[in-house]
């Protein structure tokens, strides 16, 4: 049975002596890897949790991170990677919602952790992970390492949950996609033909960990017995020196990095010798930043992947033969992988012809079990099999899918997804907001932006500080209002009541090819 925990004995088995992480100059092996990984779990099932229970982890990138990704299935537990950008109020909902009972935490969040103990009463163990002292309320995970022998791996695994991915939530609320081992695995190994790794591959985790993004080239690399070398945090200056010290082969980075990387003053000098491919997604690429990336760098294949955390994550890739041929097709998200179908249908579910937008939906043993504590949603968004991704596209005759629009109401800024109700929800609870709108801009680094346009009441005030400081105690940062526009007349509406964003969005859009980036 396919299982995430039997990949970790796999590897040890393929390439024990090897590399399997490096963090901060510190090397494991595969075979201690494997060690620490079974010596974790053993720990969590000395907890008294059941098969399946949820464990969090809130951290920022680390080999321990890695580890823990393993060592929850290896428990026979579900895994749920909390947002490190979100605020409390945001992870609070995640824990509660999937009714989490350990969480894994380091350093940057004692915090936080120490709060939401006090606020998520489904909340029962703590276990640090991080690199400083242990607080005195919760768990040493290298105590608990040394303490516990390895435990047989769990049976869990094939079509059973892996974990709980929180993404944002149309209704204001996250919505978490619930994961097979099966869907995982199938993914990793529909990209790893791209992806092209092999037990000499060093892959390069700069992306955040929690973010199901870096969670496909992690598991290319796991599926190949690679190296991890784990950064943990983007830093340009860092990524230079750490590609050149550890020869990196492979990384994935959103492109909003790849822009920063580029306009760094050592982008031209740098060693970038070892690198043999780049994988860019999370949000689309600008033409301008492609074209850089392609110029400066012309030895590095550039792979793009489209899709979504309900797919884990690929639905569609962009080879680095079809990034060299160039032109029109570098607008496109690729072909299908290997190991899934893709589909444009028409309100009825009717196939549109060539050329023809409509709906993109994706079927393939990737896609999610559904969402967790949320049937209606989940009614709209997968139907037999496929899931309905709220983005509109086409095909051309080549078969490449090209995205043209964005059916759902969210904003795509930085590889995060903004579901627009959740910032508007967060705006409308300040005392001097009558009605509030938000929308997507264009933005040369992020793609886009989150923009707010805002009514208020007669005789109120409110300046964007006041607005942007009243958000800042219930959503994330990258989910504020980047700016704002006051307005007096009324939101224009459809027949049905509806706000008619495309007209809010048509001024800073209609010189652009595309209304969505």
């Amino acid at each position: 049975m396919i299982s995430l925990q039997s990949l970790i004995e796999r590897a040890a088995r393929l390439n024990g002596e090897s590399v399997a992480t490096c963090y901060k100059g510190n090397e494991r092996t595969w075979n201690t890897t494997a060690q620490r990984v079974g010596g974790l779990a053993s720990s969590l099932q000395s907890l008294g949790l059941s098969p399946g229970d949820r464990i969090g982890i809130l951290s920022l990138n680390s080999a321990n991170y890695y580890e823990a990704l393993f060592a929850i299935p290896w428990a026979g537990l579900c895994v749920v990677p909390l947002n490190t950008r979100w605020a409390v109020p945001e992870n609070e909902y995640a824990i509660s919602d999937s009714g989490t009972r350990v969480v894994l935490f380091d350093d940057a969040f004692t915090e936080q952790v120490s709060e939401l103990r006090e606020r998520v009463n489904s909340l029962e163990q703590c276990i640090f992970i991080g690199e400083g002292d242990c607080p005195t309320w919760a768990l040493d995970a290298e105590t608990l390492i040394r303490d516990h022998p390895v435990s047989t791996p769990s049976s869990r695994g094939g079509e059973e949950m892996a974990g709980v991915f929180y993404t944002g939530g149309t209704t204001g609320f996250p919505k978490g996609v619930m994961q097979s081992h099966w869907a995982i695995w199938a993914s990793g190994m529909g990209s790893l033909p791209m992806f092209g790794m092999d037990r000499s591959s060093r892959y390069l985790h700069v992306a955040p960990m929690f973010h199901m993004a870096d969670f496909a080239g992690g598991m290319a690399a796991t599926l190949s017995a690679a190296s991890n070398i784990v950064m943990q945090s983007f830093d340009p200056t860092a990524v230079y020196q750490t590609i050149a010290a550890e020869k990196v082969t492979h990384a994935l980075l959103v492109p909003a990095m790849i822009k920063v990387l580029l306009d760094h003053p050592n982008a031209a000098t740098a060693d970038m010798s070892s690198m043999e491919k780049i994988i860019y997604g999370a949000s689309p690429m600008p033409a301008a930043t492609l074209e850089r990336c392609m110029a400066l760098w012309p030895h590095i294949g550039l792979v793009q992947a489209y899709g979504q955390t309900e797919l884990a994550p690929v639905a569609t890739m962009l080879s680095p033969e079809d990034h060299r041929a160039g032109g029109q097709i570098l607008k496109s998200a690729g072909r299908p992988t290997p190991i899934n179908d893709v589909r444009v249908v028409s309100d009825d579910g009717a196939d549109c012809a060539v050329g023809v937008s409509g709906e993109v939906v994706v079927k393939g043993p990737h896609t999610m079990m559904g969402y967790w504590n949320k049937p209606v949603e989940t009614q709209k968004a997968l139907k037999d099999g496929w899931v309905y991704t709220g983005d509109a596209g086409l095909f051309d005759k080549n078969g490449y899918l090209y995205i043209v629009d964005r059916l759902k109401d969210m904003v795509v800024t930085g590889g995060e997804n903004v579901f627009t109700t959740e910032v508007e929800n967060a705006l409308i609870s300040h005392e001097a907001v009558q009605d509030v709108s938000v929308i997507g801009i264009p933005h040369d680094e992020w793609g886009e932006a989150v923009h707010a346009i805002v009514i208020l009441h007669a005789g109120s005030s409110a300046s964007e500080d006041d607005l942007t400081a009243h958000c800042r105690a219930s959503i994330a940062g990258y989910k504020i209002p980047k700016s704002f526009t006051f307005r007096d007349e009324p939101m224009p509406l459809s027949g049905a009541g509806k706000v008619l964003k495309t007209e809010l969005r048509k001024p800073f859009w209609e010189a652009l090819d595309r209304q969505v980036n």
